[in-house]
Protein backbone atom coordinates (compact mmCIF):
# COMPACT_ATOMS: atom_id res chain seq x y z
CA UNK A 1 0.00 0.00 0.00
CA UNK A 2 1.79 3.34 -1.46
CA UNK A 3 0.52 7.11 0.69
CA UNK A 4 0.55 10.26 -0.83
CA UNK A 5 1.10 12.64 1.96
CA UNK A 6 -0.75 16.21 1.86
CA UNK A 7 1.41 18.43 4.00
CA UNK A 8 0.20 21.18 6.03
CA UNK A 9 3.14 22.07 8.38
CA UNK A 10 6.27 24.41 6.86
CA UNK A 11 7.33 23.77 3.03
CA UNK A 12 10.49 22.58 2.25
CA UNK A 13 12.25 24.41 -0.51
CA UNK A 14 15.06 24.74 -2.71
CA UNK A 15 16.41 21.28 -4.54
CA UNK A 16 17.87 18.84 -1.47
CA UNK A 17 16.56 15.85 -3.66
CA UNK A 18 18.31 16.78 -7.54
CA UNK A 19 20.54 13.89 -7.38
CA UNK A 20 17.72 11.37 -7.01
CA UNK A 21 15.50 13.60 -9.06
CA UNK A 22 18.03 13.02 -12.02
CA UNK A 23 18.23 9.30 -11.53
CA UNK A 24 14.57 9.02 -11.80
CA UNK A 25 14.47 10.52 -15.28
CA UNK A 26 17.20 8.62 -16.33
CA UNK A 27 15.31 5.25 -15.13
CA UNK A 28 12.49 6.51 -16.74
CA UNK A 29 14.17 6.77 -20.31
CA UNK A 30 16.17 3.47 -19.15
CA UNK A 31 12.66 1.67 -18.67
CA UNK A 32 10.60 3.22 -21.35
CA UNK A 33 13.12 4.12 -24.10
CA UNK A 34 13.34 7.61 -25.76
CA UNK A 35 10.34 6.21 -28.03
CA UNK A 36 8.37 5.31 -24.71
CA UNK A 37 8.67 8.53 -23.29
CA UNK A 38 7.55 10.34 -26.15
CA UNK A 39 4.74 8.77 -26.32
CA UNK A 40 3.97 10.52 -23.12
CA UNK A 41 3.20 13.98 -25.58
CA UNK A 42 0.19 14.86 -24.34
CA UNK A 43 0.01 16.02 -20.73
CA UNK A 44 -3.41 16.30 -18.36
CA UNK A 45 -6.10 18.59 -19.54
CA UNK A 46 -6.68 21.38 -16.84
CA UNK A 47 -10.03 20.79 -18.24
CA UNK A 48 -10.27 16.71 -17.11
CA UNK A 49 -9.30 17.97 -14.10
CA UNK A 50 -12.31 19.96 -13.28
CA UNK A 51 -14.43 18.43 -9.97
CA UNK A 52 -16.89 21.21 -9.13
CA UNK A 53 -19.09 21.26 -5.89
CA UNK A 54 -22.43 21.11 -8.01
CA UNK A 55 -20.44 17.45 -9.88
CA UNK A 56 -21.75 14.16 -8.27
CA UNK A 57 -19.56 13.34 -5.83
CA UNK A 58 -18.61 8.92 -6.60
CA UNK A 59 -19.41 9.43 -10.39
CA UNK A 60 -17.01 12.83 -10.33
CA UNK A 61 -14.01 11.21 -8.65
CA UNK A 62 -14.18 8.38 -11.05
CA UNK A 63 -14.19 10.21 -14.30
CA UNK A 64 -11.14 12.43 -12.55
CA UNK A 65 -9.40 9.02 -11.98
CA UNK A 66 -10.37 7.83 -15.66
CA UNK A 67 -8.85 10.91 -17.09
CA UNK A 68 -5.82 10.37 -14.56
CA UNK A 69 -5.55 6.68 -15.99
CA UNK A 70 -5.74 7.81 -19.91
CA UNK A 71 -2.78 10.49 -19.47
CA UNK A 72 -0.51 8.20 -17.80
CA UNK A 73 -1.66 5.35 -20.69
CA UNK A 74 -2.88 2.33 -18.55
CA UNK A 75 -6.30 2.06 -20.58
CA UNK A 76 -6.43 -1.24 -18.75
CA UNK A 77 -6.83 -0.44 -14.93
CA UNK A 78 -9.76 0.73 -13.33
CA UNK A 79 -9.64 2.81 -10.27
CA UNK A 80 -11.97 2.46 -7.74
CA UNK A 81 -12.15 5.52 -5.54
CA UNK A 82 -13.94 5.81 -2.31
CA UNK A 83 -13.40 8.62 0.30
CA UNK A 84 -12.22 8.02 4.64
CA UNK A 85 -11.36 9.75 7.28
CA UNK A 86 -7.05 9.42 7.29
CA UNK A 87 -3.79 11.24 7.84
CA UNK A 88 -2.49 10.78 4.14
CA UNK A 89 -3.95 12.70 1.24
CA UNK A 90 -4.39 9.10 -0.47
CA UNK A 91 -3.49 5.33 -0.86
CA UNK A 92 -3.51 2.35 -3.22
CA UNK A 93 -3.23 -0.76 -2.75
CA UNK A 94 -0.76 -2.44 -5.75
CA UNK A 95 -2.09 -5.80 -6.69
CA UNK A 96 -2.76 -7.57 -10.22
CA UNK A 97 -5.07 -5.71 -11.57
CA UNK A 98 -6.75 -4.69 -13.33
CA UNK A 99 -9.10 -2.84 -10.46
CA UNK A 100 -7.47 -0.73 -8.00
CA UNK A 101 -8.91 0.66 -4.93
CA UNK A 102 -7.94 4.31 -3.86
CA UNK A 103 -8.58 5.65 -0.62
CA UNK A 104 -8.44 9.18 -0.23
CA UNK A 105 -8.82 11.78 2.27
CA UNK A 106 -12.49 12.85 3.53
CA UNK A 107 -11.55 16.16 2.81
CA UNK A 108 -11.96 15.95 -0.67
CA UNK A 109 -15.19 15.48 -0.56
CA UNK A 110 -15.40 19.28 -0.34
CA UNK A 111 -11.75 20.07 -1.37
CA UNK A 112 -12.26 19.12 -4.74
CA UNK A 113 -9.58 21.18 -6.39
CA UNK A 114 -6.99 18.80 -6.15
CA UNK A 115 -8.38 15.74 -5.39
CA UNK A 116 -6.50 15.02 -9.25
CA UNK A 117 -3.41 16.17 -8.15
CA UNK A 118 -3.80 12.92 -4.74
CA UNK A 119 -4.92 10.67 -7.96
CA UNK A 120 -1.82 11.28 -10.06
CA UNK A 121 0.59 10.12 -7.42
CA UNK A 122 -1.66 7.27 -6.60
CA UNK A 123 -1.69 6.03 -10.47
CA UNK A 124 1.95 6.84 -11.14
CA UNK A 125 2.14 4.20 -8.49
CA UNK A 126 0.14 1.70 -10.44
CA UNK A 127 2.13 2.46 -13.61
CA UNK A 128 5.36 1.94 -12.05
CA UNK A 129 3.85 -1.16 -10.24
CA UNK A 130 3.24 -2.50 -13.45
CA UNK A 131 6.68 -1.24 -15.04
CA UNK A 132 8.27 -2.97 -12.15
CA UNK A 133 10.16 0.22 -11.52
CA UNK A 134 11.21 1.08 -7.99
CA UNK A 135 14.17 2.23 -6.12
CA UNK A 136 14.97 0.72 -2.93
CA UNK A 137 14.21 2.76 -0.33
CA UNK A 138 10.51 4.03 0.58
CA UNK A 139 11.71 8.04 0.14
CA UNK A 140 13.46 7.43 -2.80
CA UNK A 141 11.17 5.26 -4.23
CA UNK A 142 7.99 8.23 -3.53
CA UNK A 143 10.78 10.34 -5.26
CA UNK A 144 11.05 8.11 -8.22
CA UNK A 145 6.75 8.35 -8.07
CA UNK A 146 6.62 12.17 -7.67
CA UNK A 147 9.02 12.65 -10.70
CA UNK A 148 7.47 9.97 -12.89
CA UNK A 149 4.25 11.49 -12.86
CA UNK A 150 5.73 14.81 -13.63
CA UNK A 151 7.98 13.80 -16.25
CA UNK A 152 4.95 12.35 -17.75
CA UNK A 153 2.76 14.33 -17.70
CA UNK A 154 0.31 14.59 -14.67
CA UNK A 155 2.46 15.85 -12.05
CA UNK A 156 1.98 19.46 -12.75
CA UNK A 157 -1.22 18.76 -10.95
CA UNK A 158 0.65 17.99 -7.75
CA UNK A 159 2.71 21.41 -7.85
CA UNK A 160 -0.37 23.20 -8.44
CA UNK A 161 -1.18 22.31 -5.14
CA UNK A 162 0.90 23.79 -3.14
CA UNK A 163 -0.06 26.66 -1.78
CA UNK A 164 1.80 29.03 1.28
CA UNK A 165 1.00 31.84 2.99
CA UNK A 166 0.11 33.26 6.23
CA UNK A 167 -2.83 31.05 6.60
CA UNK A 168 -1.85 27.83 4.53
CA UNK A 169 0.85 25.39 4.30
CA UNK A 170 0.05 22.84 1.88
CA UNK A 171 2.18 20.12 -0.63
CA UNK A 172 1.55 17.60 -1.97
CA UNK A 173 4.11 14.89 -2.85
CA UNK A 174 7.90 14.25 -1.73
CA UNK A 175 9.74 16.96 -4.05
CA UNK A 176 10.22 20.24 -2.91
CA UNK A 177 7.99 22.92 -4.95
CA UNK A 178 10.78 24.01 -6.95
CA UNK A 179 11.81 20.43 -7.52
CA UNK A 180 8.49 19.67 -9.14
CA UNK A 181 8.97 22.90 -11.54
CA UNK A 182 12.40 21.85 -12.40
CA UNK A 183 10.89 18.32 -13.80
CA UNK A 184 8.04 20.10 -15.57
CA UNK A 185 10.53 22.62 -17.08
CA UNK A 186 12.70 19.44 -18.49
CA UNK A 187 9.33 17.78 -20.05
CA UNK A 188 8.29 20.89 -20.80
CA UNK A 189 11.64 21.51 -23.01
CA UNK A 190 11.33 17.94 -24.47
CA UNK A 191 7.48 18.61 -25.98
CA UNK A 192 7.77 22.31 -26.28
CA UNK A 193 5.06 22.98 -23.98
CA UNK A 194 4.25 25.51 -22.01
CA UNK A 195 2.63 24.88 -18.84
CA UNK A 196 2.81 28.51 -17.24
CA UNK A 197 -1.21 28.74 -18.33
CA UNK A 198 -1.87 25.66 -16.07
CA UNK A 199 -1.57 27.37 -12.43
CA UNK A 200 -3.98 28.15 -10.78
CA UNK A 201 -1.68 28.36 -7.29
CA UNK A 202 0.59 31.97 -7.87
CA UNK A 203 3.30 30.11 -5.70
CA UNK A 204 3.21 26.92 -8.23
CA UNK A 205 3.74 29.36 -10.37
CA UNK A 206 6.84 30.97 -9.23
CA UNK A 207 8.03 27.42 -8.02
CA UNK A 208 8.13 26.74 -11.31
CA UNK A 209 10.09 29.90 -12.82
CA UNK A 210 12.75 28.88 -10.14
CA UNK A 211 12.53 24.88 -10.97
CA UNK A 212 12.87 26.21 -14.76
CA UNK A 213 15.83 28.28 -14.25
CA UNK A 214 17.92 25.21 -12.32
CA UNK A 215 16.62 23.14 -15.45
CA UNK A 216 18.03 25.47 -18.09
CA UNK A 217 21.39 25.51 -16.25
CA UNK A 218 21.90 22.07 -16.96
CA UNK A 219 22.28 22.95 -20.35
CA UNK A 220 24.97 25.59 -19.66
CA UNK A 221 27.80 23.34 -18.07
CA UNK A 222 30.79 22.51 -19.56
CA UNK A 223 31.89 20.59 -22.00
CA UNK A 224 28.58 21.66 -23.21
CA UNK A 225 29.25 24.90 -26.05
CA UNK A 226 26.49 27.03 -24.54
CA UNK A 227 28.56 27.21 -20.93
CA UNK A 228 29.06 30.36 -19.56
CA UNK A 229 32.69 31.91 -19.30
CA UNK A 230 33.30 30.86 -15.77
CA UNK A 231 32.58 27.29 -16.33
CA UNK A 232 34.76 26.89 -19.53
CA UNK A 233 37.47 28.67 -17.22
CA UNK A 234 36.78 26.16 -14.48
CA UNK A 235 36.72 23.29 -17.42
CA UNK A 236 40.17 24.40 -18.93
CA UNK A 237 42.02 24.10 -15.89
CA UNK A 238 40.51 20.91 -14.76
CA UNK A 239 40.96 19.10 -18.56
CA UNK A 240 45.05 20.92 -17.96
CA UNK A 241 45.04 18.71 -15.33
CA UNK A 242 43.66 15.80 -16.71
CA UNK A 243 46.23 15.91 -19.86
CA UNK A 244 48.77 14.66 -17.01
CA UNK A 245 47.49 11.92 -15.91
CA UNK A 246 48.52 8.04 -15.89
CA UNK A 247 45.87 5.36 -17.80
CA UNK A 248 42.68 4.77 -15.55
CA UNK A 249 42.82 7.72 -13.29
CA UNK A 250 40.68 9.97 -13.55
CA UNK A 251 40.59 14.50 -12.91
CA UNK A 252 38.02 16.82 -12.50
CA UNK A 253 35.08 15.76 -10.27
CA UNK A 254 35.42 18.66 -8.03
CA UNK A 255 34.85 20.68 -10.54
CA UNK A 256 32.07 20.21 -12.36
CA UNK A 257 29.90 20.58 -8.80
CA UNK A 258 29.92 16.51 -7.99
CA UNK A 259 26.86 16.83 -5.78
CA UNK A 260 23.94 17.56 -8.17
CA UNK A 261 25.04 15.57 -11.16
CA UNK A 262 26.95 17.89 -13.14
CA UNK A 263 30.52 16.75 -12.77
CA UNK A 264 32.30 16.20 -15.88
CA UNK A 265 35.53 13.25 -15.36
CA UNK A 266 38.96 13.75 -17.50
CA UNK A 267 40.57 10.13 -18.25
CA UNK A 268 43.04 8.13 -20.05
CA UNK A 269 42.13 4.83 -20.73
CA UNK A 270 45.32 3.10 -21.73
CA UNK A 271 44.58 2.18 -25.61
CA UNK A 272 45.81 5.31 -27.11
CA UNK A 273 42.90 6.97 -27.53
CA UNK A 274 44.27 9.86 -25.72
CA UNK A 275 42.03 12.05 -22.62
CA UNK A 276 38.40 11.73 -22.25
CA UNK A 277 35.81 13.41 -20.80
CA UNK A 278 32.29 11.80 -19.58
CA UNK A 279 29.61 14.18 -18.44
CA UNK A 280 25.89 14.16 -17.89
CA UNK A 281 23.26 14.41 -20.82
CA UNK A 282 21.43 17.46 -19.37
CA UNK A 283 18.22 15.59 -20.90
CA UNK A 284 18.20 12.37 -19.71
CA UNK A 285 21.42 12.44 -17.05
CA UNK A 286 23.01 9.15 -18.55
CA UNK A 287 26.71 9.95 -18.52
CA UNK A 288 28.03 10.49 -21.64
CA UNK A 289 32.12 9.76 -22.38
CA UNK A 290 33.55 11.43 -25.86
CA UNK A 291 37.46 12.56 -26.69
CA UNK A 292 38.79 15.64 -25.74
CA UNK A 293 39.58 17.62 -28.95
CA UNK A 294 37.72 20.71 -29.65
CA UNK A 295 34.30 20.96 -30.95
CA UNK A 296 32.20 18.16 -31.62
CA UNK A 297 29.01 17.22 -31.65
CA UNK A 298 27.53 14.12 -29.35
CA UNK A 299 24.48 11.89 -29.61
CA UNK A 300 23.24 10.67 -25.87
CA UNK A 301 22.67 6.74 -26.57
CA UNK A 302 19.86 6.63 -24.22
CA UNK A 303 17.81 9.83 -24.88
CA UNK A 304 18.90 10.50 -28.36
CA UNK A 305 20.02 13.79 -27.84
CA UNK A 306 22.31 15.28 -30.02
CA UNK A 307 24.61 17.96 -28.02
CA UNK A 308 27.00 20.51 -29.34
CA UNK A 309 30.21 20.27 -26.75
CA UNK A 310 33.41 21.68 -26.70
CA UNK A 311 35.79 19.64 -25.39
Amino acid sequence: MTQNRGRNGPVEHGFPHLAIVRASITALFRRLSADGIRAYDTSFAPADAAFDAGDDLHLGAQRVAAATVRALRLPDARMVVSFREMEQAATVELAAGPEYFVEVNDRFRTHRRDLAAALAHEVTHVLLHRLDLRFPGTTENEILTDTAATYLGAGWLLLDAYREDALTHQRFGYLTPEEFGYVLAKRAALFGEDPATWFTSPQAYEAYVRGRAQAERDHRRAPLTAAGPLARRRYAKARRAGAGTDAGAEVGVGAGAGADGSAYRFERDGSGAGLRVSFPCPVCAQRLRVPVGGRLRARCGLCRTVLDCTT
